[in-house]
């Protein structure tokens, strides 16, 4: 196909700055990544914009492999933990690598396609003369335009949040020129019915189970049969075309449309999951009931009205935060999204492509995150594989974390809700794995989850390497989560009803899990640093450990934020108590011969010194345990590790850095790294350590595609340009020298207070608090500052200045700089 020139008159080089909140191409999407995401948390599509065959990929958030989690899948497994720690603490790794192998469960299910909306049209030859398509990220649409022998042809595709449909709407710009074929397809087992005569309807079944992708030891890895009557999801997809003046027929084959002037197809999706602990089949939902009510309420609505409700709904969360860099002069709007990132690859200057990112982050939160226990996965909700990476679950070492670092900061914080209604079910399994597994309290999670919940140490009993398998820190991991959304939020209902008691179970776990060492210090054992190895003896490889860094970090990091928690509520004095004795007891942190912060229980080399998860660094972010202004010397321990570690890796772990790099107020490697992130990644591309970067529709390229590098780039700015960790609020703390100049509106920091920011030559220039609970604000700058009408100026501090003043609810205030 030829594309003319004429495309890039649809670009202005002298366009707002608005048009950063676009991504555009002048070709079809070839692949994957380079189609556009739309979504309303709980539907997703991909859309290729193809000319004479488009083609838009679904999916449902609920659609999954499998059924409830399986219980006493391992009946002896607490009987080898004994003899694990044993071997540990006798330097025996082999053996007890082994021997922990026999502490495992079965692998997690794997989220799954829904199918492909097929649309073929009838041209009079599929030569574009004009073509352009794009995602407009601010109202969540995309749109193709192409011209084919002098008739101008636009789609335009959301996903309804209101109204819960997938809306496409075809129109040309010379009468009853629409002529198409719309099918549909997909993986799943499933059959098509004729509804109407404008109505076709696809339902199918999912697998009763899917093993991951990267476990090839099954002859079977995809199994539908359901032999227990609990496993297998049933799904309907509902396909309704409307025309005023086309003539619409169908048949299993498709709907056919003819000489139409606009074209509109609704689309209704629902699966029969029914919670976590329900079987999908005999206690499922009736997913065509649901689907049905979606479509019949939806296709009343013209289309002006479907959208402005679609428009007025994603835009209260969206036009909460805007960034603007350097008043983005020298943003290369006029060059297609790939060629953009190409450009920028290169080491061009782009302020608005680095604004877009961090803007795009957000966008795919807001549609990923929006289904009550069901939150973004490894692909947010966008997936077209039966075996996809890594199953596309919840990967809970970093992965399903990072995906909502920016959830509070970045002002959405009610989209963080999914993965705390995760973490009440996994509080359910986790107690069945804790109880089950190693016979103790409380609840414990593992390195993989999925809708149903699951727990346990993973592996298919005994298949699984231990060194990211048997990893058993993910529910104090998790629940850090809790916590931060009260700090942010002040909400003590939610701190007493679901904080607390799902912190205090983990902590339960923390405190049976905890076991001796040879000098008296509480320890873990086994413990990994996931995902990485050490040397012992003569160059001998081990993933297995004792009281790893990250360990320690985790539990350190759970029991002051509960500590904290019991004050705040006047509730647990006893238990407080023994969480701040078992503390003391805690295995120090360590400073290791090259100026590390030491990951291991002794200072052993790293089998890859340049490993991509830098773990023993959760104490500094997202924890609060390490900080340049409370612990330098703890701090300079931790640059000297990410030194060592070095600046490449996959996408995820690049954004991490970024994050890691803000918090040591070092915006300038902060910013390399950022930028690495929107680095040009193809899909043959697999380099796992360095091959990092952005593909050319910006999902993050891990590679392959995983989202939460998106998510943790985007977090990483606010970092940049807002910290509340230590309980102030410190503004601008690691601007990078590239930007100079700017203004961010809408981040929100710890004690509910939502800021606003603009500065000039590096320095604040202004600031804007509003408080939303009330409380003390204390404020940290680089420069000095006074409170408008307070008559109070910052004075000189160990870092910066301070100051520190008492705010009322629902009042705003405001800093400005003092001009020496």
């Amino acid at each position: 196909m030829k594309h003319s020139l004429i495309v890039a008159l649809l670009i202005s080089s002298s366009v707002s700055l608005a048009q950063d909140t676009k991504l555009w191409y002048n070709k079809p999407a070839s692949v994957w990544t380079e189609a556009l995401p739309v979504g309303n948390g709980r539907l997703g599509a991909m859309v290729f914009g193809g000319v004479g065959e488009e083609l838009i990929q679904l999916n449902e958030a609920t659609l999954w492999s499998g059924g409830p989690v399986k219980t006493n899948v391992n009946p002896q497994s607490p009987e080898y933990l004994p003899k694990v720690r044993e071997a540990l603490f006798k330097g025996d790794y082999p053996t007890a690598n082994s021997l922990v192998k026999k502490m495992q469960g079965l692998y997690s299910e794997s989220y799954m396609p829904l199918g492909d909306l097929l649309i073929t049209q009838t041209l009079t030859n599929n030569q574009s003369s004009v073509y352009y398509r794009d995602l407009n990220i601010q109202n969540a649409t995309s749109m193709t335009k192409f011209t084919v022998d002098g008739v101008e042809y636009k789609r335009e595709v959301f996903v309804s949040a209101p109204d819960q449909v997938i809306v496409v709407r075809l129109t040309s710009g010379t009468p009853k020129q629409l002529t198409i074929k719309v099918s549909a397809k997909s993986i799943l087992q499933h059959r098509k019915e004729v509804i109407s005569n404008s109505e076709l309807a696809l339902r199918g079944k999912a697998p009763a189970r899917v093993d991951p992708s990267y476990f090839n030891a099954n002859k079977e890895p995809v199994i539908y049969q359901d032999t227990d009557g609990c496993r297998g999801m049933r799904f309907t997809l509902l396909i309704r075309a409307v025309s005023k003046d086309g003539k619409i027929s169908s048949d299993t084959s498709g709907i056919s449309i003819g000489d139409a002037s606009e074209i509109i197809l609704y689309l209704s999706a629902a699966t029969s999951f029914n919670g976590f602990d329900k079987c999908p089949d005999k206690e499922g939902k009736d997913e065509n009931k649901l689907a049905r009510a979606f479509m019949d309420k939806a296709v009343v609505k013209t289309y002006p009205v479907l959208f402005s409700a679609h428009i007025t709904d994603f835009q209260k969360y969206f036009n909460r935060v805007s960034l603007t860099i350097n008043k983005g002069e020298g943003s290369k709007t006029n060059l297609p999204t790939d060629e953009r990132l190409e450009a920028y690859t290169k080491g061009g200057e782009d302020p608005g492509l680095e604004s877009l990112y961090f803007q795009y982050g957000r966008y795919l939160l807001i549609g990923s995150s929006r289904v009550p226990e069901v939150p973004a996965n490894l692909q947010g909700i966008w997936n077209k594989s039966l075996r996809p990476p890594w199953s596309s679950n919840y990967t809970t070492n970093i992965n399903v974390q990072m995906n909502y670092w920016p959830a509070e900061s970045t002002n959405l914080s009610e989209l963080h809700q999914p993965l705390f209604g995760l973490l009440k079910n996994l509080s359910v399994t986790g107690a069945v794995t804790a109880r089950q597994f190693y016979g103790m309290k409380g609840w414990a999670t593992h390195h993989n989850s999925d809708i149903w919940a699951l727990s346990n140490p993973v592996g298919d009993i005994g298949k699984g390497d231990p060194k990211w398998a048997n990893w058993a820190l993910g529910s104090q991991w998790l629940t850090r989560h809790l916590w931060d959304h009260y700090l942010f939020t002040g909400d003590k209902k939610f701190l007493k009803e679901t904080a607390y008691p799902l912190m205090k179970g983990s902590a339960l776990f923390t405190l049976d899990w905890l076991v001796p060492d040879s000098s008296g210090h509480l320890v873990t054992a086994p413990s990994t640093s996931p995902e990485n190895d050490f040397y012992y003896g003569d160059k001998k490889a081990s993933g297995l450990s004792v009281s790893t860094t990250m360990d320690m970090g985790i539990i350190r990091d759970l029991f002051s934020n509960l500590i904290e928690a019991g004050k705040v509520l006047e509730i647990d004095a006893p238990f407080r108590d023994t969480l701040l004795k078992t503390t003391e007891k805690l295995y120090p942190f360590s400073i290791g011969t090259k100026g590390q912060l030491q990951e291991w229980y002794k200072d052993f080399e790293d089998v890859d010194p340049h490993h991509r998860h830098v773990s023993h660094l959760y104490a500094l972010h997202p924890a609060n345990l390490i900080s340049v202004i409370k612990t330098p010397q703890l701090a300079n321990a931790a640059k000297r590790t990410l030194e060592l570690r070095g600046d490449e890796g996959t996408g995820w772990s690049l954004a991490w850095k970024v994050n890691f790099w803000a918090r040591l107020l070092d915006g300038n490697h902060a910013y390399k790294l950022y930028r690495n992130l929107m680095r040009l990644t193809k899909e043959d591309n697999t380099n796992y350590n360095r091959g990092g970067g952005a593909y050319p529709n910006m999902f993050d390229a891990h590679p392959p595609f995983q989202i939460d590098g998106n998510f943790a780039g985007t977090a990483g700015v606010a970092e940049m340009l807002l910290q509340s960790q230590d309980r102030d609020l410190y503004l601008l703390p690691a601007i990078p020298n590239a930007w100079k100049q700017g203004s961010v509106k809408g981040l929100v920091a710890r004690g509910g207070f939502v800021v606003n920011i603009n500065w000039n030559d590096n320095r604040l220039e202004t600031a804007e608090i509003f408080s939303r609970i009330g409380g003390e604000c204390v404020v940290r700058t680089n420069t000095a500052v006074f409170v408008e009408g307070l008559n109070l100026e910052s004075t000189s501090s160990d870092m910066g200045y301070t100051l520190s003043f008492k705010t009322e609810k629902g009042k705003k205030y405001i800093l400005k700089g003092v001009v020496f």
